[in-house]
């Protein structure tokens, strides 16, 4: 199986050259302002790519999504999986996705660090084969220029205690890339440079047969 990995497009999904595969994944921060003109423009290119399987959470920009959580079935469009602590299986593989980073508040999905990003952690299961959150864990492809973290520590604690072979987030543009430690496969899919180019190329997984 092939599975893309796009996030923190900020409103340039159609300027994007998606290559071919069986999943998509973005892992959030597909509006700016997130606003609900922009948040039905995505989910309508979203939901056309050819994918098999179109895999979604969101993130701190995608204000629509966290305010209107009750009524979204009335936007998405039925071919988009929408993760929020939630799962999926696809082809005996198990996804897992969470919008949440920690915060003040004053943004989409944001929690305080600590006990109150734990509740959703603990949430992930143990036989998660690929892991999203819009977050990055604490010191993985989480460091801005000026050297500080901005990673969730409860998340890299939980996904180490779990083991889990993949991770796939974003929201830190600074440290777009792929960092493979012995248990888990990490994945920082930011499609945006911290100058907000187009510059990140989808970043791409192969799975072994299943």
């Amino acid at each position: 199986m092939k599975i893309i990995c796009i996030s923190d497009t900020h409103n340039k999904h159609r300027e994007m050259d998606i290559p071919k595969g069986d999943v998509i994944v973005h892992a959030g921060d597909f509006t700016e302002a997130g606003t609900k003109s922009e948040t039905i423009d995505f989910l309508s290119w979203f939901s056309a790519l050819p994918h098999s399987y179109k895999i979604l959470v969101g993130g701190n920009h995608d204000f629509y999504m966290e305010k209107h959580s009750d009524n979204l079935d009335q936007i998405i469009p039925g071919n988009i999986i929408y993760l929020i602590d939630s799962g999926v299986e696809i082809e005996n593989f198990s996804f897992w996705g969470s919008p949440y980073t920690p915060g003040n508040g004053a943004w989409a999905f944001n929690e305080k660090p600590g006990k109150d990003m734990l509740i959703h952690w603990d949430k992930i299961p143990e036989n998660t084969d690929f892991l999203i959150t819009h977050s990055p864990p604490y010191r993985i492809l989480d460091e801005l220029d000026d050297k500080r973290h901005i990673g969730c520590q409860k998340l890299a604690k939980r996904v180490q205690q779990l083991k889990l072979p993949h991770h796939i987030f974003g929201h830190n543009h600074n440290d777009y890339g792929i960092v493979r430690t012995r248990e888990t496969i990490f994945v920082n899919a930011a499609s945006l440079d911290n100058r907000y180019r187009l510059i990140n190329a989808p970043l791409v997984i192969h799975t072994p047969p299943s």
